[in-house]
C-alpha cells in the first residue's frame, strides 16, 4: 500500500474524487539498541514514501518498559507506536489495550514471519505487534582467545566447558575477562538472562501449583555458579553491566565470551565499531545434561495502543519498518549482515543472507527455544526468560534487584534467594493465586 503512493496520486488526480490522506506526525516510543538507532537514521525513506513525519522518544531498555506500560494502562495516548516484545504482546492484546494488525495488505505477507515470532506476538491467532527483530540467545566467543587457551568450542557446550574455559581465557591484568554477562537489575536484563539459564540447570519460577520455588537446590546451583563465575572470570562491575554495557566491552576486545541476545553478532563483527570484528565464532548457549538449553526467544516488535488518534499512519509505518522492502533497504546501505534479524522466513532463504556467519546459528537458536515447554519439570506458564502473567514484570524486577545485590556481594546467595521467595509468595498470593 505505502509503496505505490505516486501511483495513487495520479489515479487521483485523473478521477479529481479522491484526496490523499492528511500526513500526521507519529510518536514513537523506542528502545536505544543499535538496530532501532538505525531504523531512525532511515526513517526519512518513510516520509517520503507516505508524507507522514516520525517524533522519537528512545529510552533505556528498563526505563522504555516502565514509560509504556504506564501509558498504556492509564490510556494516556503518548504514544501512536510502541516497542514491546513478545511478553506484553498478548497480555495487552487480551485486555484490548492493543490495536489488531490483522488487517495488513496481501503484500505485507505476514504468513512469511518466522513461525515462532508469529506466535508469540499473537492471541488467537490475531497478530496484535509486527517483529522488528527476533532473537534467541547463543554464545559469541573470541576465536583467537580459545585457540590460546588450548580449547575448541563445541556447537553445542555444556555450561561446564564454558566456565573452565572462561576461567582459563581470563587476563586481569591485561584487562581481558573470560565471561561477560548480564547483571543489571531487571525483568528484561539480569532476570531474562537469569530465568533462561536456571532452565537449563532444572530451576523453574513455579511448580504446577503456582508455589514459587527459589528455595530450591536448583535455584541455589544456578545463582551460585553464575556469581562465582563472574567473580572469577567476568569484569569488574558486572552488577551494572546490561546488554549495551557487554556489548561495548566484547567490541572493545574485553570478554573472552558473551551470552546474550543473538542480534548482538551483527554488531559484534562490524569492523567499523568492533576491534575483535574478524576474530568472532558463535555456538549455542550452554546446557547441563539435563534437556534443556539457557536460550530465549524474544521479538522486540512495533504495536499501536489501542488510544491511538492515528491509527491508520501508524499501520503504514509499522508496515514499513517490518516489510521485506526495509530489509532490502538496510541492505543496500549497511550489508546484508546489518539487517535487523529473526523474523522473516524470505530472509533465511535467501543465498546472499546464508553468507552471513552468523545466520544458520541465530537462525537454529530461535528454532530451539521452547517457550510452551521452557524447563526440565512441568510448569503451568509458558514464556522460556519470562513468566507469561501480568504480575511477572514487577516481581521478577524485584528479584532482579536481589540477585544484582548478590552478585555486587552486598548480601549472600542464600539471603537473595529468601528474599526472593519471601516477595514472589507475597505477591502471588495478593494476585490471587
Amino acid at each position: 500500500m505505502i509503496f505505490h503512493t505516486r501511483a495513487l496520486l495520479g489515479a487521483c488526480a485523473v478521477a479529481a474524487l479522491c484526496v490523499p490522506a492528511t500526513a500526521e506526525t507519529l510518536t514513537i516510543a523506542t528502545v536505544n539498541n543499535g538496530d532501532m538507532i538505525r531504523m531512525q537514521g532511515l526513517t526519512q525513506d518513510f516520509t517520503d514514501k507516505t508524507g507522514h513525519e516520525v517524533e522519537w522518544v528512545t529510552l533505556e531498555e528498563n526505563v522504555l518498559r516502565q514509560r509504556v506500560t504506564q501509558d498504556i494502562a492509564a490510556k494516556g495516548g503518548q504514544f501512536d507506536i510502541m516497542t514491546i516484545g513478545m511478553y506484553e504482546t498478548p497480555i495487552w492484546g487480551k485486555q484490548d489495550w492493543l490495536v489488531a494488525l490483522d488487517d495488513l495488505p496481501d503484500s505485507y505477507d505476514a504468513d512469511d514471519i518466522l513461525p515462532a515470532m508469529r506466535g508469540g506476538l499473537s492471541l488467537d491467532g490475531k497478530l496484535y505487534a509486527a517483529p522488528f527483530y527476533g532473537e534467541s540467545s547463543m554464545i559469541m566467543y573470541r576465536t583467537d582467545l580459545m585457540e590460546k587457551a588450548g580449547l575448541e568450542m563445541p556447537d553445542a557446550p555444556t555450561w561446564e566447558f564454558v566456565a573452565d574455559a572462561a576461567r582459563k581465557m581470563t587476563d586481569k591484568d591485561n584487562e581481558i575477562y573470560g565471561i561477560c554477562l548480564r547483571g543489571k537489575a531487571g525483568w528484561g536484563e539480569n532476570m531474562a538472562f537469569l530465568t533462561a539459564t536456571g532452565n537449563a540447570f532444572g530451576a523453574r519460577w513455579f511448580d504446577m501449583d503456582w508455589k514459587p520455588q527459589f528455595d530450591s537446590p536448583q535455584w541455589k546451583e544456578t545463582l551460585s555458579f553464575y556469581i562465582d563465575l563472574l567473580n572469577e572470570a567476568g569484569p569488574p562491575g558486572a552488577s551494572t553491566n546490561g546488554f549495551n554495557e557487554n556489548l561495548s566491552l566484547f567490541q572493545q576486545g574485553k570478554c573472552g565470551m558473551w551470552i546474550d541476545a543473538t542480534v548482538a553478532a551483527s554488531f559484534v563483527t562490524n569492523p567499523d565499531d568492533s576491534t575483535v570484528a574478524d576474530k568472532v565464532g558463535f555456538a549455542l548457549a550452554p546446557d547441563t545434561g539435563l534437556g534443556k538449553r539457557g536460550n530465549w526467544l524474544w521479538a522486540w516488535a512495533l504495536a499501536i495502543p489501542a488510544g491511538t488518534q492515528k491509527e491508520a499512519a501508524a499501520k503504514q509505518f509499522i508496515e514499513w519498518a517490518t516489510s521485506k522492502e526495509y530489509l532490502e533497504l538496510v541492505a543496500s546501505k549497511e550489508g546484508w549482515a546489518n539487517v535487523p534479524p529473526g523474523t522473516r522466513t524470505s530472509l533465511y532463504e535467501n543465498p546472499e543472507y546464508a553468507k552471513v556467519p552468523f545466520a544458520k546459528m541465530t537462525l537454529d537458536s530461535i528454532n530451539s527455544a521452547d517457550p510452551t515447554n521452557p524447563t526440565v519439570d512441568p510448569v503451568p506458564y509458558i514464556g522460556v526468560q519470562f513468566v507469561a502473567i501480568p504480575e511477572f514484570a514487577g516481581i521478577a524486577t524485584q528479584v532482579g534487584q536481589e540477585f544484582s545485590a548478590a552478585l555486587a556481594g552486598q548480601q549472600t546467595v542464600d539471603e537473595a534467594l529468601a528474599k526472593a521467595q519471601t516477595l514472589t509468595a507475597e505477591e502471588m498470593e495478593a494476585a490471587g493465586y
